[in-house]
């Protein structure tokens, strides 16, 4: 028994010697504490027969520690990142100077955004309602980042703006309002159209009444039915006239927002109602071409005529005294402050409001050269 004690005292001896002789572990600013516990029965013989190697390799976490930044508050997309402007017709001044205001925003917001891209598209003309539809299906499936939309329709492009929300994109409304869950879209910027219209009406109006004529036919040149911005604004117009005088007003005509269809319907308007006293032309194309018939008919002066929009071609009919007034759009505005707000929304994660007036300017031969005019003439 003396002789197998003495053994294991030996082995175990060994074993300790083994132990001392491995290499201290390098600790690593870390303090490992190792608990074990080890039961050993009372009045058991244990006979050692084998010797152990240990090899175990033990590794100890490390902290790392990153210094903390603050979180900014919105982070340049690393892809293309491209915004939408997409209105009723490309074929128009009116629109060509949204084209305008959008493309300065592009430039203004160039060095936050390098990869930023600003499209314009526009259908055929006003009236073609499918190939903006198509439009805008298109820039969803390229996967825009946001869409500024004129619609044409004041319903059918419902379904379009839903679907660009229903695929993340925030769809930002100018110039024509649209029906519907107003949750579709973000943003609506436009002139305020009632109000504008009812500005052409108090102007025709006063310089009728100025003229000595209280009573007498007044016709409205309209351009596409059923439009957001032609509801708001022929609508202030009719109803401002009804409200405020005795004058009649004739059926209105609808140009599609096309200048020679103005033109035609004008001068046969201007045929069958000899005694005709007032019109209204309520957009671009369609101004310009009964201030055209107007002209050919030399009628300019001898009937009050007043336009809408600030083209060239209309600022000429001002100053020749074809037309007496035109209630003039900022439509660099709503351009720039469209792709600006479209930004805003889905690239710096901004809350933008909910809607926004851009403004309006009625302009006669007495202001046509003030400042206030030029900044909204194009």
């Amino acid at each position: 028994m003396r002789k197998v004690l003495f053994i294991a005292a030996v082995v175990l001896s060994v074993a300790l010697l083994a132990a001392c002789a491995a290499p201290t572990p390098q600790v690593i600013e870390k303090t490992v504490v190792v608990q074990q516990t080890v039961a050993v029965p009372v009045q058991q013989t244990v006979v050692v027969q084998q010797t152990v190697v240990s090899q175990q390799t033990v590794a100890v976490p490390q902290t790392v520690v990153v210094p903390a930044t603050a979180a900014p508050t919105a982070v340049p997309p690393a892809g293309p990142v491209e915004i939408a402007v997409i209105v009723k017709t490309g074929n128009s001044s009116f629109w060509q100077n949204v084209q305008t205001g959008a493309f300065d925003a592009q430039k203004a917001l160039k060095a936050q955004t390098p990869k930023l891209s600003v499209t314009f598209l526009g259908a055929q003309s006003e009236s073609n309602i499918n190939e903006e539809i198509n439009i805008v299906q298109s820039a969803i499936d390229r996967g825009v980042k946001a869409i500024v939309l004129a619609p044409s329709d004041v319903t059918a492009l419902v379904p379009a703006v839903k679907a660009a929300k229903d695929a993340g994109i925030p769809v930002v409304i100018i110039d024509s309002l649209l029906s519907g869950d107003k949750s579709n879209y973000v943003s609506f910027l436009a002139t305020d159209n009632k109000t504008a219209g009812e500005a052409c009406a108090k102007t025709m109006i006063d310089l009728l009444t100025k003229a000595g004529k209280t009573e007498g036919k007044i016709q409205v040149m309209s351009y596409v039915a059923g439009v957001g911005s032609e509801i708001g604004r022929v609508g202030g117009f009719n109803d401002y006239i009804k409200a405020h005088s005795k004058f009649t007003l004739l059926p209105t005509q609808y140009s599609n927002a096309d200048m020679p269809t103005a033109l035609n319907q004008t001068t046969n308007v201007l045929a069958a109602n000899p005694d005709l006293i007032g019109i209204f032309g309520a957009n671009e194309p369609t101004a310009i071409g009964m201030g055209r018939a107007i002209a050919q008919a030399k009628l300019g002066g001898k009937i009050v005529a007043i336009g809408f929009d600030g083209a060239a071609q209309l600022q000429a009919f001002i100053k020749d005294g074809t037309l007496q007034a035109i209630a003039v759009q900022s439509s660099y505005q709503m351009g720039y402050k469209g792709v600006m707000t479209a930004y805003d929304v889905a690239i710096a994660k901004k809350t933008v409001p909910a809607t926004v007036d851009t403004g309006f300017i009625m302009v006669t031969k007495d202001n046509i050269d003030s400042q206030d005019a030029k900044n909204v003439l194009y």
